[in-house]
């Protein structure tokens, strides 16, 4: 139903200013950049990113003010400004995609090569806009009034009050800084540990952590309490009643139980985690993103039959001029360029696609590309579902695999490729339809958003693969293994490669690779270094979903879970090999159905038990600090105000600060000698090696959200 709420935009359609300039596409390219790389970074953390739209017109508004006054420039019209978030905001969506995807490829024993990452992020990121585009009209100017559109009506707002004078990035900038400073003192210089940890003597299997982070501190100030609230009570789940009730229950085994190989009495902590909770976990996330995607089919019909209805009418205005808010790019570049992208998909032979892939993501990728759309104008894109959507083209691209009979190994890399690309395009697709909305009530050209996001999605995925694979390589530890009884022929494994890092200061040796996809005996599957004898000489554990926390020597390494990937090849093997422990699985499923009985919402409190408990901790104290602002502030913010309050953007500051201080801090890891020069731990042990002093320096941080939340400090200017 067409919406009776009249639409004046800021900006009138007979104004003519400038909009697609260089200097806005280049400050917008930037932009994309640094935080696609840090929703990367956090993604891998925590499998969850936050809108980037807001903070990039922040600083896109303060940036070009200051070269007004800098160097004498015209300031930037409203148009350029929400060009730059435009383009900016492509990295975030195109970085999440890639992030609950591709990792899977080092859990299933393959590579990430950078081919296959830039090309599935280049196919996906564009195809999500082309794809949006035909459902402009329905869901951007005919559901104006009906679809809300939060976070791109705040960004509209941001980019209103910055025209008019009023907005400054200084509350961002300083919540950049601290995130920057803070990660470095903390993980570069090691004053104090990052993840203090307590395992409770007098209940056997429980503990508690915290992983004193800024970047999970911003997102649960800017997910809100009752989210993090919610995840928070999975992790105690995960914590304090399923790994407790394992090891009571399991103590006492003289057996190894499956999926595990070794006595539960002789498993750490984590590991239990790592060999039961998590399929528990698996379970609960793909339950509720399933069942989260159900609860939204009226909307997917809805929006499924506008879209329809669109295609339809897309030639309504032929032959009469068509108002510049109201032009698109053409239907031709739309289907040409979305025949052609499908076309390099089939064609890639990286992907291993064929017509049928090619069709599914087709057909997977318009379907949820719409569903998205619509979704986020109801709930906004940071709370759009896409993990669910992507599970659910895993489960539905593995049915239809192992119902014409393609199941084994052979068939892991061409499911993952298609939930990979209908994951990016889904999540694209969302980040555009916000964008224009953004557009829609300032009064920008569609047509130009349209080619600023083609642009941005192209510039952040050639990025973001490069990214993925320098934090990998930062922490994959070269640990010696010895296996007697396996022999590979070396003619067969043609690459060669050196030991890298550290323990390549010690070992020179060329030796053979050996990509094992297919568990051999006590070898799993994974990367190994083959010596000339046709003997295993190294695993090769990769930073990203490696199951060794420290080198040989002891040294610990930060890992990083990327826990949606970790599902995502659970699904593909738990189908296609038979290789899932059912029974874990379905405990989770069912925690997650009995929760959505009780009223609650079961895919958050999945993503708890998921997770370690570390990593739902500091964002329950975020979510915390802004139900305190909320509950003691005088004045009710509405909706729009709330997601550009001074403590939301500080929290954006914060979690793009500590995630750009955690991949320079990566970099700097590669080498030996680098990372050991700044490590000053030995010097200051009293405060590296206590168990309570880093919640000292995470105790001031939190107060100052809280301070700047409450505009006692870095007041907003009027």
């Amino acid at each position: 139903m067409a919406s009776t709420v009249e639409h004046k935009p800021f900006i009138s359609d007979d104004k003519k200013l400038p909009e697609l300039t260089i200097l806005p596409i280049i400050m917008g390219v930037i932009l994309g950049i640094i935080f696609g790389a840090s929703s990367l970074y956090l993604a891998l953390k925590v499998g969850m990113t936050v809108s980037a739209s807001i903070p990039v017109a922040v600083l896109s508004i303060t940036i070009f003010k200051g070269f007004s006054k800098a160097f004498g420039i015209r300031q930037a019209t409203i148009l350029e400004n929400n060009i730059v978030q435009t383009t900016g905001s492509a990295g975030e969506s195109i970085a999440f995609g890639v992030a609950v995807t591709m990792p899977a490829l080092l859990i299933l024993g393959y590579n990430m090569e950078i081919e296959r990452i830039m090309l599935v992020s280049i196919l996906g990121g564009l195809l999500g806009v082309l794809m949006m585009i035909p459902l402009r009209w329905a869901l951007i100017v005919k559901s104006h009034g009906e679809l809300t559109y939060p976070e791109g009506t705040a960004c509209a707002e941001v980019l209103i009050v910055g025209e008019k004078g009023g907005t400054s990035a200084v509350t961002v900038f300083t919540g950049f800084g601290i995130g920057i400073l803070y990660k470095f003192l903390n993980v570069g210089l090691k004053i104090w540990n990052d993840v203090p940890e307590k395992a409770l003597s007098w209940y056997k299997g429980s503990y508690f952590s915290t992983e004193v982070s800024p970047e999970l501190l911003g997102v649960g100030y800017i997910i809100g309490p009752r989210i993090s609230c919610i995840m928070l009570a999975g992790g105690l789940l995960s914590s304090f009643v399923l790994t407790p009730a394992i090891v009571l229950f399991g103590s006492g085994l003289t057996t190894p139980l499956f999926p595990a190989t070794k006595l539960i009495s002789e498993m750490s902590i984590h590991e239990i985690w790592r060999s039961y909770v998590l399929y528990i976990g698996a379970g609960a996330v793909a339950a509720g993103g399933i069942i989260s995607l159900f609860q939204s089919l009226p909307t997917i019909a809805k929006s499924f039959m506008g879209a329809l209805e669109n295609l339809k009418g897309s030639g309504r205005n032929k032959g009469q001029k068509v108002k510049r808010t109201e032009r698109d790019l053409s239907m031709n570049i739309v289907l040409g360029g979305s025949l052609l992208l499908v076309a390099a998909i089939w064609a890639a032979p990286t992907l291993k696609m064929n017509l049928l892939g090619a069709l599914m993501i087709v057909i997977f990728g318009f379907l949820f590309v719409t569903v998205s759309s619509r979704l986020t104008g109801e709930i906004g894109s940071s709370s759009n579902p896409i993990s669910g959507m992507t599970v659910a083209t895993l489960l539905l691209t593995c049915l239809i695999f192992v119902m014409i009979g393609w199941v084994g190994i052979d068939y892991r890399v061409t499911a993952l490729s298609i939930a990979a690309i209908v994951c990016i395009a889904s999540s694209n697709g969302g980040t555009t339809s916000q964008d224009l909305k953004t557009g829609f009530i300032v009064g920008a050209t569609p047509k130009n958003q349209q080619i600023a996001l083609l642009i941005g999605a192209l510039t952040s995925a050639i990025v973001i693969g490069y990214t993925l694979l320098l934090l990998n390589d930062a922490s994959t530890i070269y640990a010696k293994r010895s296996f007697p009884d396996l022999n590979f022929n070396i003619s067969e494994l043609t690459q060669i490669e050196r030991v890298k890092g550290p323990e390549g200061e010690k070992d020179s040796n060329d030796y053979h690779v050996l990509q094992l996809v297919d568990p051999r005996g006590p070898a799993a599957a994974g990367k190994y270094l083959v010596d000339s004898n046709g003997k295993i000489a190294y695993l090769v554990d990769p930073g990203i979903n490696g199951a060794l926390k420290t080198r040989d020597d002891g040294t610990a390494v930060p890992k990083y879970e990327a826990p949606k990937a970790r599902l995502m090849s659970l699904i593909i093997d738990g189908i296609l090999t038979q290789k899932l422990p059912w029974s874990l699985v379905l405990l989770g499923v069912f925690i997650a159905i009995v929760l959505e009985f009780c009223g609650i919402a079961s895919l958050p409190f999945a993503v708890g038990v998921y997770l370690p408990l570390s990593s739902s901790t500091p964002i329950f104290f975020g979510g915390m600090i802004r139900w305190f602002v909320e509950r003691s502030s005088k004045k009710k913010k509405s909706a729009d105000e709330a997601e550009s309050s001074p403590g939301v953007l500080l929290s954006s500051g914060l979690i793009a600060g500590g995630s750009i201080s955690g991949i320079g801090i990566a970099i700097l890891s590669i080498k030996e000698n680098w990372g050991n020069a700044i490590d000053i731990s030995k010097n200051v042990s009293f405060l590296s090696e206590s168990d309570w002093f880093p919640y000292v320096p995470f105790a001031l941080m939190m107060f100052f959200v809280y301070a700047v939340g409450r505009e006692w400090v870095l007041k907003p200017k009027k």
